[in-house]
């Protein structure tokens, strides 16, 4: 699988749209969801970040994903809120969309860990587990973003417990440890590990699927089609590999039309 890693502010329906012909899968977002997290938001756009910040985030929510119904991409949702209720109401969103709710426990900006989103649930793995619980409820695909090199947090016993409270895939942002990623899919194998961080071609994406990821994800490049196409190629031919040399091609190198 190739996935489309949100980018705030700029990774909505169209940014999907444009990354359709190569990935399986876009996740919009990141969406400041309570008030709390919308306030953190602020703070980030004060200061120059792009963010998504509509009136009504549940309503952007429904009308982005709407806007995928036909899309040849299955759409997904990077989410940030300091309660699980809107948690909730997102993965209920997701659900009728057959789109991922997917727990954004990786954004590491001061103003989000300040109010305990982002990188501060990797310190809060009761609460984050609590979250993805409340997702799952509602029969929606959970994935939680994640990260590596975080003080003091365990991340394979991380990867465990979100995946013992109804999370499906683990996506790691593997920063300058890609090791761990080994890690990861052993402590959870019944997850799916998508790997983030990096991805620009054949050698950066087969080196993560070698440490056992089902899946890799692009981030800042996403809106690249030269490298989507790369990329694609890459996970194709791995998929090739791994199902044996009597395999057929797809067509365009695997490249999805």
């Amino acid at each position: 699988m190739l996935a489309l890693a949100s980018l705030s502010g700029a990774a909505d329906a169209a940014w999907a749209r444009d990354g359709a012909p190569f990935a399986d899968l876009a996740l919009l977002g990141g969406l400041a969801l309570d008030s709390e997290a919308r306030e953190a938001a602020r703070g980030l756009i004060a200061r120059g970040r792009e963010e998504f910040l509509p009136d009504d985030p549940l309503s952007f929510a429904d009308d982005e994903l709407a806007a995928l119904a036909d899309a040849p991409i299955r759409p997904g949702l990077n989410v940030r809120s300091t309660a699980a209720g809107p948690i909730r109401e997102a993965a209920a969103t997701c659900a009728r969309h057959d789109a991922v709710l997917e727990i954004n426990a990786h954004c590491r900006q001061s103003e989000l860990c300040a109010v305990g989103c982002g990188e501060a649930l990797l310190r809060d793995t009761d609460r984050l587990a609590r979250y993805v619980a409340a997702a799952a409820e509602t029969g929606a695909t959970v994935s939680v973003k994640v990260r590596t090199e975080v003080d003091g947090v365990d991340l394979p016993a991380t990867a465990r417990r979100v995946a013992d409270a109804g999370a499906d895939i683990v996506h790691v942002d593997a920063m300058d440890s890609e090791p761990v990623v080994a890690d990861v899919a052993a402590a959870a194998p019944e997850a799916f590990v998508l790997a983030n961080n990096g991805v620009r071609d054949r050698t950066t994406a087969w080196e993560y699927l070698a440490y056992g990821a089902d899946g890799v994800s692009v981030g800042r490049p996403s809106d690249d089609p030269a490298i989507l196409r790369r990329v694609a190629r890459a996970v194709d031919d791995w998929d090739r590999r791994a199902e044996g040399p009597s395999a057929p091609a797809r067509n365009d190198g695997g490249v999805r039309e």
